[in-house]
């Protein structure tokens, strides 16, 4: 799932006495979306375009009564066997109600591989929970993949997967990531700080396309970052330092799977990523 912070817009209008103001009905469906490009996709900290650029792009659609549904996709490369277009394409949808002074999330997102390897797709739910405390919004979340062969470890180490060779085909395996979202804006600024700490438990082995929803099983992951939103335009330009505690030896027998092509670097190595984000 990809790293997200809801910056939220407060307006404070004063009433008029005796002075009628026009103000529009809420509309019963909304539509919002955003277009970017990245200099890297970083997903739970891990690069999912060999350390390379990405533009991504979703869209999704709200009923006034909580219910939703969207969708979201970018550009792959460089991380187990993926084929097809390349692509990753999320299909989102869910319900959402106001809890408190905050809002309970509870949803779906199928991760889709067009045209992909077989054993690719897989499903997660996720609930998430968000408020304020003072001025920083904070999202606490958990998303749990049940069993599925695209979760499965299929390969004890890389070179069973160089060899198609799998040690347990046909496993299953199960999926669990908890993360906790704060940001706030710095008074009298465009600009939001933000930062997000992840952690992931699944499986310690390759899965059938030789890749894994938790490298090396169970690793934590955090980004600390920056958005400037761009008066008069609806772009926003962002800055973050992502990290994971993936360290080499941890992950010597992903290799070279788990090494950028181009170096032969980890791919869950620290790095700045830069962002730059077009809403609707």
């Amino acid at each position: 799932m990809k790293y997200a912070f809801v910056l939220a817009a407060i307006s404070i209008t004063a009433a008029v006495p005796a002075v009628a103001q026009d103000t529009a009905p809420p509309k019963p469906v909304t539509v919002s979306g955003s277009v970017g490009l990245t200099t890297d996709y970083r997903l739970r900290g891990v690069s999912q375009t060999d350390k390379e650029g990405a533009i991504q792009g979703g869209i999704t659609i709200a009923h006034e009564s909580g219910l939703y549904v969207g969708t979201w996709a970018s550009n792959l490369s460089g991380w187990g066997t993926f084929g097809g277009s390349n692509m990753e394409l999320d299909l989102i949808a869910g319900y959402k109600m106001p809890v408190g002074g905050g809002a309970l999330d509870v949803g779906l997102t199928w991760y889709m591989y067009p045209g992909g390897a077989s054993k690719t797709d897989f499903a997660e739910p996720y609930v998430k929970l968000s408020g304020t405390a003072g001025p920083v919004s904070l999202t606490a979340g958990v998303a749990y993949a049940p069993k599925q062969q695209a979760l499965g470890k299929w390969y004890d180490d890389a070179a069973g997967y160089a060899t198609q060779t799998p040690q347990h085909p046909g496993a299953k395996n199960d999926n669990l990531y908890l993360w906790g979202d704060a940001a706030a804006g710095i008074p009298n600024t465009p600009v939001t700080l933000k930062g997000h700490i992840g952690h992931s438990n699944g499986n310690s082995g390759l899965g059938p396309n030789g890749t894994s929803a938790a490298p090396t099983g169970e690793y934590w992951d955090w980004l600390l970052g920056a958005d400037l939103a761009i008066k008069g335009t609806p772009l926003t330009l962002s800055a973050a330092w992502v990290d994971t505690d993936i360290s080499r030896s941890k992950a010597a027998y992903l290799q070279p799977n788990f090494a950028s092509t181009k170096n032969g670097s980890s791919i869950a190595g620290s790095t700045a990523v830069f962002t730059l984000t077009a809403a609707f």
